[in-house]
């Protein structure tokens, strides 16, 4: 049976050229992964990006790896990042992907490792959205994340691993309908 894996990734726009700012995930038995890059391009920032997501960074601009407990962050390039979520993903024997939305987060998962082919061996090629799950379970898609996982508490929206807890909360909620 496979581990499911709950991520999100913040980005610099909603365009083909976009680059990686962040990622967070979360597995279903609570170990978490989240890496900031130091290599997105900033001049694709805006107002908009500067104010909600680069200030919702947490780990700075050193160039770094750590683990504390079942808790890894990364802070680096993105040769960095892939080197320390393979790594991370090991732990894990098969894994499945879910996020939100999940069309830009995908491909950004997968531009982590090259293209679709590297993918590490454990990680399933189908990932999976909760977007769909909500319209399956006949609630409006467009719903409020951090209000239906009832995280609405010291919110953090915009920084990826944040969002990759309240993913994982509401498939946890929508699993049980």
């Amino acid at each position: 049976m496979r581990t499911k894996l709950f991520f999100d990734t913040e980005f610099t726009g909603l365009h083909k050229d976009t680059t990686l700012i962040s990622i967070g995930i979360v597995s279903e038995c609570g170990k978490t992964f989240y890496a900031e890059l130091t290599d997105y391009d900033k001049t694709q920032l805006n107002g908009w990006l500067s104010r909600n997501v680069i200030d919702n960074l947490t780990l700075g601009d050193k160039q770094l790896c750590g683990w504390d407990g079942d808790d890894t962050f990364s802070v680096g390039t993105m040769e960095n990042l892939k080197k320390d979520l393979s790594l991370w993903l090991k732990h894990f024997e098969e894994v499945e992907i879910w996020s939100d939305c999940l069309a830009y987060d995908w491909v950004l998962f997968n531009h982590i490792f090259g293209h679709a082919f590297n993918l590490p061996k454990n990680v399933y090629y189908i990932p999976f959205d909760i977007c769909t799950m909500f319209e399956l379970k006949g609630i409006d898609p467009d719903t409020p994340r951090e209000e239906y996982s009832n995280m609405t508490e010291g919110v953090h929206k915009h920084n990826a691993l944040w969002d990759a807890k309240v993913i994982k909360k509401c498939y946890d909620k929508l699993s049980c309908l």
